[in-house]
């Protein structure tokens, strides 16, 4: 990788050079370790999936579609990271060989090194606002719209006619019909035994309802049998629409099904939950410029003390805001926080704690003392006057 003293040789713009330079190896090692990354959580999920497709919960078309649809999601996640990461290995490497003392040495201070940073941080800043707003709500549309397609294909297009089969949660139904119609989403002659309610109908077929996602059958001219095993009495009702719950919405389905909604709709709601997630949408974009703050003064080590000295208690406190930021969306959906705080008092504690790491303690006490006698001497000179 050239060095800081190879590519002064090409421009006489020195300002130019650095921030070149430090964008250049901000943004390569942003997207190299965003990569690592993906790679590890995609497989990580992938493993969930395909174990959940042998299972026969999904299918095998179903798991390469979730992949493809909550990778927006996971980008936007990994994305901060990535570069959080990056402005401490990059800088932590230039502080281990010197480079940032000859540039301090030079005049290019921290002051200088903090504006270069946000150049490279206003970009990343700009993609997860696109994840965020945009990309990952349409992609989330796209896989929920994918998910009521399969809730509407019949659970009972793997029954075969003329047989008894169980279904349903933990095979809890048993069901017969004497056929089922060319598309397979409808039952002819159906009879079910749902513990110790029996059904007995001419047809039966399904729908989803689209607020909830949860799956139903209808069963068209029958008589439902209620009575218990080994008594004679029973209780008969003869129908000409019935319906039951046989599925509820999984709960990817559901987290699709929020996530869907665009950041314009979640402005506009008036409940509680969707103001939660817009706060949440916008956090993750201020989260970029926050996390700057707090890496760039711990990127700062001893050449001694090697370049990931620091790079754990670094991750701990990135852990500790976006576990914050989780913590607080539920709390603020479930109403337990006031809404005008939304989520801005977890970006103000970070914010704080950004500074202070920026300054320092002697950093603060010494701006805390000039203010305290900037105070004294006007008061002195009205005094005079």
């Amino acid at each position: 990788m050239p060095s800081l003293l190879e590519h002064a040789k090409f421009s006489r713009d020195p300002v130019l050079i650095l921030t070149r330079y430090f964008v250049r190896e901000l943004l390569t090692s942003t997207f190299v370790i965003t990569g690592v990354l993906m790679m590890i959580v995609i497989s990580a999920r992938l493993i969930v999936y395909l174990n959940q497709a042998v299972a026969g919960i999904i299918s095998t078309k179903m798991v390469f579609y979730t992949v493809l649809f909550n990778t927006p999601m996971f980008l936007q996640l990994i994305l901060p990271l990535g570069f959080f990461i990056s402005i401490l290995l990059v800088y932590g490497r230039m502080y281990v060989e010197n480079e940032m003392t000859t540039l301090h040495a030079c005049g290019y201070g921290p002051s200088h090194v903090l504006k270069t940073t946000l150049v490279p941080a206003a970009m990343m800043a700009v993609i997860v606002a696109l994840l965020s707003l945009w990309l990952s709500p349409k992609s989330a549309e796209l896989l929920d719209r994918y998910y009521q397609e399969q809730q509407k294909e019949s659970e009972f297009s793997f029954l075969t006619p003329g047989r008894f089969q169980s279904f349903g949660k933990g095979g809890s139904r048993v069901s017969y019909a004497e056929g089922l119609s060319d598309d397979r989403k409808a039952m002819k002659g159906v009879f079910i035994a749902d513990g110790d309610t029996l059904l007995l109908a001419d047809y039966g077929t399904q729908y989803v309802k689209d607020d909830t996602g949860s799956r139903y059958l209808e069963l068209t001219n029958g008589r439902r049998f209620d009575g218990t095993p080994g008594q004679l009495e029973f209780r008969s009702m003869e129908f000409e629409s019935y319906s039951v719950k046989i599925a509820e919405e999984s709960a990817a389905a559901k987290a699709a099904r929020q996530e869907a909604k665009s950041s314009f709709s979640l402005l506009g709601s008036d409940k509680l939950k969707d103001r939660a997630q817009l706060h949440y949408r916008i956090g993750l974009v201020l989260l970029i410029p926050i996390v700057t703050l707090i890496a760039f003064p711990l990127a700062k080590v001893n050449p001694r003390q090697g370049r990931y000295s620091r790079l754990l208690p670094a991750i701990l406190i990135y852990m500790a805001y976006y576990s914050s930021m989780v913590t607080g969306l539920s709390v603020m959906g479930d109403g337990k926080t006031p809404e005008w705080a939304g989520l801005w008092w977890i970006h103000g504690i970070f914010l704080t704690i950004g500074i202070g790491l920026m300054f320092g303690i002697d950093g603060i006490k010494s701006l805390f003392q000039k203010n305290k006698t900037a105070v004294i001497s006007n008061k002195t000179g009205a005094d005079h006057a």
